[in-house]
């Protein structure tokens, strides 16, 4: 493993020292600093000519901000002759636009991963992409992982009983359906409408038994955590006994944590894909390390062995 380095930018420093300690090797030492104007100096302290270096930067808000780190320490590596650049990317800023729904409208995944491939990104491994075809927009080697089977881990463990996973909406069945597996639950789904991104979406109906059941709404994101809180009203009207939420990236923006605050959701179960700063650190909320899953991750993809394997590997969640 001496032949491997990895590197944090400033998006999650904290989740970088967690793999690091996993991998059992020390961060790259580099300087990711702003110029008085704002623009973003890079500078790497020890050479890295001939390493496989591993760049561990989700693209979390500032978006803009830590998109350009992540192209701008891709390039320095490149320009200094590492063997090969990996992004570890476990939030991916701008999955939501990944097709035209419109006229006139673009397609930024695609733009994004465009970005990356031109500035020397040469593998990607990423964690809960919103949209499967995202990993059609690289014409790079894409390693997708699921945190599916930590957070199912956490509530095998809570010993809930009579419970439905339900999925807040039908674009995220396919995640559900394979929580509920995990679990060895049934699955309802919650049909939705929403006229735009960001607009609080009207239940129209849930489809399956919830009636006295625990319901565990599972999702990928949560943003402004508006449509998940009127799932989770929904579902009490629905005389479900207990409501409990899960999502791989929470993003909490705006009015995220009053709403989860005042809902009637018991417990939402997040992981540090994305840091959580204290003022959003509710009781409400169980933070889930991905650190080990990245590690191995990073680990089967320097010894060039399979890393689909870890989708069906049980990893004991920790809580951070």
């Amino acid at each position: 493993m001496r032949d491997l380095a990895l590197i944090s930018g400033t998006a999650n420093p904290a989740l970088a020292r967690r793999v690091a300690t996993y991998l059992d090797v020390p961060l790259l030492e580099a300087v990711v600093a702003r110029y008085p104007d704002g623009e973003i100096e890079v500078r790497l302290e020890e050479s890295v000519r001939g390493r496989d270096c591993f760049i561990l930067q989700p693209t979390c808000p500032p978006v803009h901000d830590h998109l350009l780190e992540l192209l701008v320490l891709a390039d320095a590596l490149r320009r200094a002759s590492a063997a090969r650049v990996t992004a570890v990317v476990p939030y991916f800023g701008y999955a939501r636009q990944d097709r035209k729904t419109g006229a006139r409208e673009p397609v930024t995944a695609k733009l994004v991963a465009n970005l990356m491939v031109r500035a020397g990104v040469q593998h990607l491994l990423a964690l809960d992409l919103h949209a499967g075809q995202i990993s059609g927009f690289f014409d790079i080697p894409l390693d997708h992982l699921g945190a599916r089977m930590l957070l199912a881990d956490y509530f095998l463990h809570k010993g809930l009983r009579n419970v439905v996973v339900v999925s807040p909406d039908v674009g995220g069945v396919r995640r559900a359906r394979e929580f509920a597996q995990v679990l060895g639950a049934p699955l309802a789904i919650i049909d939705k409408r929403r006229d735009r991104p960001n607009q609080v979406a009207e239940v129209v109906h849930v489809i399956g038994k919830v009636y006295r059941r625990t319901a565990i709404l599972v999702d990928d994101i949560v943003d402004t955590a508006g449509t998940l809180v009127r799932a989770a009203e929904t579902l009490v009207r629905r005389g479900v006994t207990e409501v409990y939420a899960c999502c791989t990236h929470p993003v909490l923006s705006g009015p995220a944590v009053e709403r989860i605050a005042s809902s009637p959701i018991r417990e939402l179960v997040v992981t540090d894909s994305i840091p959580l700063p204290a003022d959003k650190r509710l009781d409400q909320i169980r933070v889930v390390s991905v650190a080990r899953l990245l590690a191995d991750a990073i680990t089967r993809v320097h010894l060039r062995s399979s890393v689909s394997e870890l989708a069906e590997e049980r990893l004991a969640a920790e809580l951070v």
